[in-house]
């Protein structure tokens, strides 16, 4: 167990004065670059010891799934969706060979796993409440809850329950197998469903629909689909998603809904439960912690967490500690490292996303590149950069190239931790890389697959500088502004997620790193690794592989390297002086392990990780950029009135009032607000519209108020005749388990 004794006679000593580099002894300025604590530790507790140090205030957070031991729920807690409970049927079981005999054997299962304890929430369907997309397929789940609530009898299921699952209770419906069996029940958490789908490479993080529920549902159960025609059905359906061959949104729904549909319906493997994590933080008067956000489907494990925290005894600064279930077992590096549950929390503060996912939705928030348009088809300019798909290396595109979209970004430079100045070259590099290394990594070939299928092109437009003045202190930022051509049109929302130019290590580390590999001292990935019999490369822990870099590092300094891609954008001396900080960071700091991101590797073991923070004036996320995040309120539609072809909404909305350390949640009817005030919590209403045959024939998102009530215009959208409107509201972007209206609504001829 790590050391969280606090050393309190410094901290109460402790003042904002100084914090930025740069500025003179004793002067103060209106801005604190990176985020509230001066310190982060990340240690290992089991959930046993958990409650302990929490009462003890010897810890802040728990991240993982935590009761008390009487199953109660922690004093303060946060929600999250942890996983599904999956039944998947035995191809050779003769009593269940059909699809109408597995389908019905769910409803006579479901109420006996529906009294574990309330582990579980019974759910024949596997978008769920905690889903972005969950409105639009409320009317398809109410069905499915209506089917499993009708149980047929059949045969006795012989069910072989995996040890990641609560055994359901006793019942006629099933009995543990002996032998032959007819089915497998397990829990399967988000993090296993998406660690072969999620990319987590270097600073890309995606794929784009990573969070939307008929995603998870594709991936739960695709793969056990047995039939040829269907099986050809899915994937014509899911590449028609992700590549955008579709007219508009109503056709995008439908296609999700089909997938959903195609998935499912023949139930070889299909989910019957879902089940929720409860992680508790630290809500003491004095000791405790305030300002939490987390993610609806992450919870305390994603980086918005860290972004919004703060200590309530130091609020601006101050010792954070944060324990886990688990010790970091993967090799620290970020190409394909960090892929334990522990190591991606550590490097979701030591690394720096170019986008991040948003924490109560399913879109994207921009971290350190922001798109600013997105567009297209377009022509790509000549003065455009192709990579060469086996060396990388970039090359002029032809002429009359076709960009099917093209999205522009405005990256924020920094400085790295070693205080050299970010460039366009550690921008470019990371696409470099992935070409290159593709085919020689299989980890390397799956975190890239998406960006470089859909890449065609990048554009270095210009580089803008923009300046934040502080009165006698004025500090100039550098901001390229970079275009990037896809091939393939995805949602504009999506967009920004594919290929964003971005990397939050320098390019020379990643040519540190590629050289070990290419000497056989490392491999970036465990499966490479394993197969060549070879270390897997990590940057702060292998202390002969650090060693070794050492001396790599010092020739390069020596010969100024800088690889053939990189002609062009960096000097001699550039390359020079950035190998001299890099070997001086390594010796001041004993690692290799330096990112541009708020936080810097200060210390470790083999129970503990303490991240201290990195002051620089050139960051581009200050104090509090992120707190919109903390704390989600919810809202709810009371009533509705039709006028005309217009919807008005009658909305339940809560408000925060926040009075010294605590805060009090109201829920209470939204009011119209008086002239000129500030938007604080924007309100969305969300609908979707169901026609004949469950086909979705509109879609939308809209924030229009009028007298304090949400308008839905539907004039001009729908053809004569039935249908049903699903409503929600959201205020802030939280989707996380809404309540949906369903109302009827015709359209007269």
């Amino acid at each position: 167990m790590f050391d969280v004794s606090i050393p309190r006679a410094l901290a109460a000593l402790f003042v904002v004065v100084g914090l930025v580099t740069g500025a003179e002894a004793g002067h103060e300025i209106p801005y604190y670059p990176s985020f509230y604590p001066q310190e982060i530790a990340l240690g290992v507790a089991d959930a046993a010891a958990a409650p302990r140090l929490l009462a003890k205030n010897a810890i802040h957070a728990y991240v993982g799934a935590l009761t008390t031991p009487n199953g109660t729920p922690p004093r303060a807690w946060v929600e999250s969706l942890r996983g599904f409970v999956v039944l998947t049927f035995n191809p050779a079981s003769r009593a269940f060979s059909a699809a109408r005999e597995r389908c019905a054997a769910v409803p006579r299962l479901a109420p006996a796993l529906a009294r574990t304890k309330g582990r579980y929430l019974a759910y024949p369907y596997p978008v769920t409440p905690w889903h972005d997309d969950y409105l639009q397929h409320a009317d398809l789940v109410e069905a499915a809850k209506a089917r499993a609530a009708v149980a047929a009898p059949g045969p006795v299921l012989k069910l072989r329950v995996g040890k990641s699952v609560t055994a359901p209770a006793a019942s006629p419906a099933w009995r543990a197998a002996d032998g032959e069996w007819d089915a497998t029940l397990e829990e399967i958490s988000l993090g296993t469903l998406l660690r072969d789908a999620a990319t987590r490479f270097n600073g890309w993080l995606g794929p784009p629909w990573l969070k939307e529920g008929w995603f998870h549902a594709h991936l739960l159960s695709a793969r056990a689909v047995t039939d040829g025609a269907t099986r050809s059905a899915i994937e014509e359906t899911l590449a028609r998603r992700v590549r955008g061959d579709y007219a508009n949104a109503a056709e995008r729904v439908n296609l999700e809904r089909r997938l959903v549909s195609l998935v499912t319906r023949g139930c070889e493997r299909i989910p019957i439960a879902y089940a929720l994590r409860r992680e508790a933080v630290n809500d003491d008067y004095s000791e405790g912690v305030e300002n939490i956000g987390y993610d609806a489907q992450a919870g305390l494990g994603s980086g918005v967490f860290f972004r919004t925290v703060k200590l309530k005894d130091f609020p601006w600064n101050g010792w954070l500690r944060v324990a886990t279930a688990t010790r970091p077992a993967a090799a620290w590096n970020p190409i394909a490292g960090f892929s334990d549950e522990a190591g991606a929390l550590l490097w979701s503060v030591l690394g720096d996303a170019a986008v991040l996912p948003e924490p109560y939705d399913s879109g994207w928030l921009p971290n350190r590149a922001r798109a600013v348009e997105v567009s297209g088809p377009v022509e790509v300019p000549r003065d455009a950069l192709a990579f060469e798909p086996m060396s990388g290396a970039p090359r002029p595109v032809p002429p009359g190239l076709v960009a099917q979209q093209r999205v522009v970004y405005r990256v924020s430079l920094s400085k790295f931790h070693d205080q050299t100045k970010m460039s366009v070259a550690d921008v470019i590099y990371p696409y470099v890389f992935a070409y290159r290394w593709a085919a020689k990594d299989r980890q390397v070939e799956r975190a890239t697959e998406l960006q470089r299928d859909w890449l065609a092109a990048v554009r270095m437009v210009k580089v803008d500088t923009e300046i934040r003045d502080f009165g006698d202190l004025q500090v100039f930022l550098d901001v390229p502004v970079i275009e990037v051509y896809l091939r393939h049109a995805a949602e504009p929302a999506e967009a920004p997620a594919i290929a964003p130019p971005w990397s939050p290590v320098p390019w020379q580390l990643l040519v540190l790193m590629e050289e070990a590999v290419a000497r056989g001292l490392a491999a970036f990935s465990e499966d490479d690794a394993r197969r060549r019999g070879v270390a897997w490369l990590d940057l702060a822990r292998d202390r002969k592989l650090v060693d070794a870099l050492g001396r790599i590092a010092e020739s390069f300094e020596r010969r100024a390297y800088v690889p053939e891609s990189l002609r062009g954008f960096v000097t001699v001396e550039q390359a020079r002086q950035r190998w001299a900080a890099l070997r001086r960071f390594r010796r001041e700091h004993g690692h290799w392990l330096m990112t541009s991101g708020p936080y810097r590797l200060q210390k470790w073991s083999a129970d503990s990780t303490v991240l201290a923070v990195f002051r620089d004036l050139s960051y581009p996320n200050v104090v509090g950029s992120f707190d919109r995040y903390a704390l989600p309120l919810r809202a709810w539609v009371t009533g509705v009135e039709r006028r005309g072809d217009r919807l008005e909404l009658q909305v339940d909305a809560q408000t925060l009032t926040k009075f010294e350390r605590s805060y009090k949640i109201v829920r209470e009817p939204m009011r119209p607000r008086p002239a000129g005030e500030k938007v604080r919590d924007p309100v969305e209403a969300r609908w979707t519209v169901v026609g004949a045959g469950d086909e979705v024939v509109a879609t939308g998102r809209t924030p229009e108020l009028e007298g304090g009530r949400l308008i839905v215009d539907l004039e001009g959208t729908l053809p004569p005749g039935a249908y049903r409107v699903l409503l929600a509201v959201a205020i802030n972007g939280n989707s996380m388990n809404p309540e949906v209206k369903v109302i009827p609504y015709r359209v007269a001829e």
